[in-house]
């Protein structure tokens, strides 16, 4: 039989722990052979040792329950502890794998992926991929051999009475078959609405602010409430088609009970059997139960275990960012050109940018204006390659960065958003992100570049104190000044800013700007900016509607013509004016 390509998959997986693994099978194969021991035992006593006729020690009936038992314990033990062992460290490992590539997907991949999903099947479907390995691994081998030795020790005992019992075997095996593929079907839809389950909490808890103010309490109760119900909905299916299979298993070996009873009666009868043999095969066949069942349960695990593993292996083999190109052997000299660059998002048919083309000087400060939707950050994106462009090229000093590595490349650049990542760390080690070895000093002097000085001083334990979940316990302008301090510190040829002062106040705007200023000096910088006031002495405007450019030129040469740019400055000038 054919195992399925998941299945094959996870069993290399145990490839670097095969000695431990080993220890377990090993420790198995003794707990299943203490189990015809004891029925064995049964036998001798009521043949032997009931009628009068001791042969042996009474000491040796304590001394050989005592040593099964204690055999059993040890090989018990050592198969738990290896199993756990083994699949701890298989946990980490597929952990490890599924966040290694969420390092090193394309920015494209959250657009069809959401983090609920993500975080679901980090934490919760591979742990699911373990539990089957246990609780399936273990039934599978300890059980399996328990039985085989059981129905060996049967068939010596008595091979016609053993003809009934493994009539219990197809007849089981049929049972779990019909409740497999529903029990698939229904586990699939459970860890899919777990999944979206995962991503109210996580929005939930990410939104605070936005649900307080909006008064949005009631609605994600009910979303919560929704889906918790249908977790429980599909729970309650689950184990009802579980549930099941143990009833009906029970009552197969009941009736084969019974027959055997009968069978055994009219053996006796005709003094075909001993009272001890009956007793030990009634034993056995009793003690099959029990590993029977445990390997009839395996098929809830199993199913859950696979479904689990075709979310868990899907984000393991998502397309990761192209791996080849050079590395630049020197720093850039910044200059950027834009040859005929179009871009087409994934799964649109409208082109967010069509046939732009640009030269950035080494050292300029380009601007990107236009209204929202003009593709001023889509062309921001394409510089780092966080998008592939769709046509053209984009050409760094000349090179096309098609054929730069992507950590070369990105290693050029810096980068200040509106949306403001923070890290729950200290300041200091936000500011010297992605550096393996932090330059105090020049942590000092990116902070007094960033006017961020005072901050510091008024914090706990300064630099070194922890700013919380995305620097919640920053302000706004706090956090904006200290993710400007993380692009000082890199130090980059190239800075991209969108939007930097967005979140700063008039005041706190104007010393941050300053700084800026001085650090855009000797360094190629792209703005996009909404405040036209805050680009008037960029070296050169591109004005972008509808994804391409419309007009460049300076501030005063923008207006002169009296165009697009014109009637964007003079609208957000007037709306000031009557603000």
């Amino acid at each position: 039989m054919k195992l399925p390509p998941n299945i094959l998959r996870m069993l290399k997986m145990t490839r670097p722990y095969r000695g431990r693994l080993s220890l377990a099978f090993l420790g198995m194969i003794v707990t299943a052979a203490t189990e015809p021991s004891l029925a064995w035992m049964m036998r001798l006593l009521l043949d032997h040792g009931f009628k009068g006729e001791l042969n042996f020690s009474l000491w040796l009936v304590p001394a050989c329950v005592i040593g099964i038992f204690a055999v059993r314990g040890v090989s018990t033990y050592m198969t738990t502890y290896m199993m756990a062992w083994a699949s701890s460290r298989m946990l980490n490992e597929l952990r490890r794998q599924m966040f290694e590539r969420l390092l090193d997907v394309p920015i494209g991949f959250y657009t069809h992926t959401s983090v609920g999903r993500v975080i679901n099947s980090m934490m919760f479907e591979s742990q699911q991929i373990i539990d089957m390995l246990k609780n399936v691994f273990t039934p599978l081998v300890r059980d399996t051999l328990t039985v085989v030795g059981l129905l060996a020790y049967l068939i010596y005992l008595n091979p016609w009475l053993t003809v009934i019992t493994l009539v219990l075997l197809p007849l089981i095996a049929v049972v779990v078959r019909a409740t497999g593929k529903r029990l698939r079907r229904l586990t699939k839809e459970f860890l899919s609405i777990n999944a979206e389950m995962t991503q109210v909490v996580e929005e939930t808890t990410r939104a605070q602010q936005v649900i307080k103010v909006f008064g949005g309490q009631e609605y994600e109760r009910s979303r919560f409430e929704q889906r918790a119900n249908k977790l429980r909905a599909y729970s309650m299916r689950m184990t009802s088609t579980f549930a099941a299979t143990v009833p009906v298993t029970q009552l197969l070996t009941a009736c084969a009970v019974s027959v055997v009873i009968v069978i055994a009666l009219l053996q006796a009868s005709e003094g075909e059997t001993t009272v001890g043999s009956f007793a030990s095969f009634i034993t056995a066949m009793l003690m099959l139960l029990t590993p029977l069942k445990h390997i009839a349960n395996v098929n809830g695990p199993l199913q859950r275990g696979l479904s689990a593993a075709e979310a868990v292996f899907k984000l393991i083999d998502s397309q990761p960012e192209r791996s080849d190109g050079k590395t630049l052997a020197q720093r850039a000299r910044g200059e950027i050109k834009f040859v005929d660059v179009g871009f087409t998002y994934p799964e649109q048919t409208q082109p967010a940018l069509s046939h732009v083309n640009l030269h950035v000087h080494p050292g300029e400060t380009v601007a990107f204006v236009g209204m929202s939707g003009g593709g001023k950050t889509t062309l921001v994106n394409l510089v780092p390659a966080f998008y592939p462009v769709t046509t053209g090229e984009i050409r760094l000093d000349g090179e096309s960065i098609r054929n730069i590595s992507l950590s070369s490349l990105r290693a050029q650049m810096a980068m200040v958003s509106q949306n403001v990542v923070l890290f729950d760390d200290s300041v200091a080690a936000n500011i010297a992100y992605g550096d393996a070895n932090p330059d105090r000093a020049r942590i000092a002097a990116a902070v007094k570049a960033a006017h961020l000085e005072d901050v510091v001083a008024g914090l706990p334990q300064g630099l070194d104190t922890l700013i919380g979940d995305n620097g919640s316990r920053l302000s706004g302008g706090q956090r904006q000044r200290l993710a400007i301090a993380r692009a000082i510190y890199k130090d980059a040829p190239i800075l991209i800013l969108d939007e930097a002062t967005s979140a700063l106040d008039t005041e706190s705007e104007r010393a941050v700007q300053a700084a800026l200023d001085e650090l855009m000096r000797s360094r190629t910088t792209l703005v996009i900016a909404h405040r036209l006031s805050t680009i008037e002495r960029a070296d050169r405007i591109v004005v972008l509607v509808g994804g391409g450019i419309v007009e460049t030129g300076t501030h005063a040469e923008l207006l002169a013509k009296n165009g697009v740019y014109a009637n964007l400055y003079h609208l957000q000038f007037t709306k000031e004016t009557e603000a």
